[in-house]
């Protein structure tokens, strides 16, 4: 049996959404299971429940955070194989039966996830951003050593091994190098496709991006000259959108000059406003004292 994984946190049309592209599996209903692990939305466990209409198990899970959410998921779930997907996702017919197929050439795996854009002709500029970086995971996968836990599949077994996502930090990253520390070696899943909605404003972009920086420098501060490292990552951040402009002028998902000129905005915006974030949080971290 597999153990489909679902955090979920008041975002209910969607997971209605995720839960009914599950039902449209290749792989037989009775092969797998869902769990989700509610953290304690604001619209309650019956709201939740009513969604879920059956098609699921629900836990509750109060501690805040999609890491937690997921261990407690899987506290209660009872498949040999963990499937990881968010609640916002919509898998394709074929993505569990992939995955499991690439579990035969890798111990771990990430799959490919496709970003959603409601209308392709208007997009707003900050789809048209995430239409061009959002989610790459198979250089994640290939050239970083870590998968998204958008789409990530392991055995329990190694799950158990690595233990749980840990919280406050970059825990895909974070789980993904400790099980690559322990031996365990990751693989990429073309054919496991999942879709992640775009965000559509700026407040939902830098909301992203906020969480994102927090856990990454979270994660940097446990290595030797941490602070140094994020630092210096910081001040060439700026720069890096010039190394990144081309990426936009080359890329497929954008149909035309005034969506590539928008994902330009953003681009360089996003950046500055990055750089500006990252070391607001330096100044505010303690420094440790020997």
């Amino acid at each position: 049996m597999i153990s489909v994984i679902i955090p979920h946190y008041q975002d209910l049309a969607r997971l209605d959404l995720c839960l009914s592209d599950l039902q449209r599996q290749t792989l037989p209903r009775e092969a797998f299971e869902i769990v989700v692990a509610d953290n304690a939305s604001p619209a309650g466990e019956a709201a939740v429940a009513k969604v879920i209409a059956g098609r699921a198990r629900l836990v509750i899970c109060h501690t805040p955070g999609a890491g937690p959410a997921r261990n407690a998921a899987v506290a209660a779930s009872s498949g040999a194989t963990l499937a990881f997907i968010d609640a916002d996702c919509r898998p394709e017919p074929e993505w569990l039966a992939s995955g499991l197929e690439a579990l035969r050439r890798h111990d771990f795996v990430g799959g490919r996830v496709v970003v959603l854009v409601d209308e392709v002709a208007t997009m707003t500029p900050f789809e048209a951003f995430e239409a061009v970086f959002a989610f790459d995971n198979k250089t994640y996968v290939e050239a970083k050593g870590f998968t998204v836990t958008a789409n990530l599949f392991a055995p329990r077994q190694i799950f158990d091994a690595v233990g749980g996502f840990r919280p406050d930090v970059s825990e895909d990253k974070d789980w993904s190098h400790r099980a690559r520390d322990q031996g365990f070696r990751i693989g990429y899943a073309a054919k496991a496709v999942v879709g992640h909605p775009a965000r559509r404003t700026w407040s939902e972009l830098i909301g992203k991006w906020r969480r994102l920086n927090s856990e990454s420098f979270a994660l940097m501060m446990d290595r030797p000259g941490g602070r140094g490292r994020w630092l210096l990552r910081a001040l060439i951040l700026p720069a890096s959108a010039v190394a990144h402009t081309p990426k936009v002028l080359l890329s497929p998902a954008l149909h035309s000059w005034k969506q590539r000129l928008k994902a330009l905005t953003v681009l360089y915006q996003l950046r500055l406003w990055r750089t500006g974030h990252a070391l607001r949080l330096l100044c505010s971290a303690p420094v440790a004292r020997s």
